[in-house]
């Protein structure tokens, strides 16, 4: 495990050393930064080397949120936000400027370490997929993070990509909300089951906007599958 690399981004030194220690004693190698504009820095020499990163919201300099777009901007490494704000509002700030989990303090230490284990194991899972998926006139490529559909890009959030993804990885598949919240959001996500019906009509919006050439269909009382279909949902 020791060519697992964390960024652990915090300004309360107490709590930071904590976790740190805590991290190398299961074998980590830990990089600190104390404020958003060290995390950049730090993360721009290292970036190599980075597995992921542990983020405060609340930081001098740069805010975690600020941090999170910055390095979305030409990476996917796996970002846990770490914070006091528990509001859903907050949450989906969180996860849409780019974060893969979400953990509220205060918070177990096995809590973080399962997180942990559980996004390092799913970005290891995810490098071993296919990079480009393709249904129909639809195209996804994992890599550039870009989507085009009738031959044109189109401009997804972080999540909007992440629930297409799921979909277009198993087309003509009835996906279950649940399912599909548990693979986009996380198993431990507390919110509204409805946000994946707001991204959904969102992604229609976007990308499926003509109803005679929906790919995205909705099943009543089950959930949504990557299909061709006439039918107007």
């Amino acid at each position: 495990m020791n060519d697992i690399v964390i960024l652990l981004v915090e300004d309360e030194a107490s709590l930071a050393n904590f976790i740190s220690e805590e991290l190398r004693f299961e074998g980590y190698e830990v990089l600190h930064a104390a404020d958003g504009e060290q995390a950049l820095t730090l993360y721009e020499e290292n970036q190599e080397r980075i597995t992921m990163l542990l983020l405060d919201w609340m930081l001098p300099k740069y805010d975690g949120i600020t941090v999170a777009r910055r390095i979305r901007r030409t990476s996917q490494v796996p970002i846990i936000m770490m914070t006091a704000r528990d509001q859903l509002t907050d949450k989906v700030v969180g996860l849409d400027a780019g974060t893969d989990d979400y953990i509220t303090k205060p918070f177990e230490i096995e809590e973080l370490l399962a997180r942990i284990r559980v996004v390092i194991r799913r970005a290891s899972q995810l490098q071993q997929q296919p990079m480009v998926y393709s249904y129909g006139d639809l195209t996804l490529d994992l890599t550039k993070r870009v989507v085009e559909r009738f031959d044109e890009v189109i401009q997804l959030t972080q999540k909007e990509f992440e629930l297409l993804a799921e979909l277009i990885k198993r087309p003509e598949e009835v996906l279950t909300r649940d399912e599909l919240l548990n693979a986009v959001w996380g198993y431990d996500y507390f919110g509204q089951t409805n946000v994946v019906d707001v991204y959904i009509r969102s992604l229609r919006n976007k990308m499926d906007y003509e109803a005679e050439s929906r790919l995205i269909q909705t099943v009543r009382g089950v959930g949504y599958v990557l299909r061709k279909s006439h039918e107007k949902n």
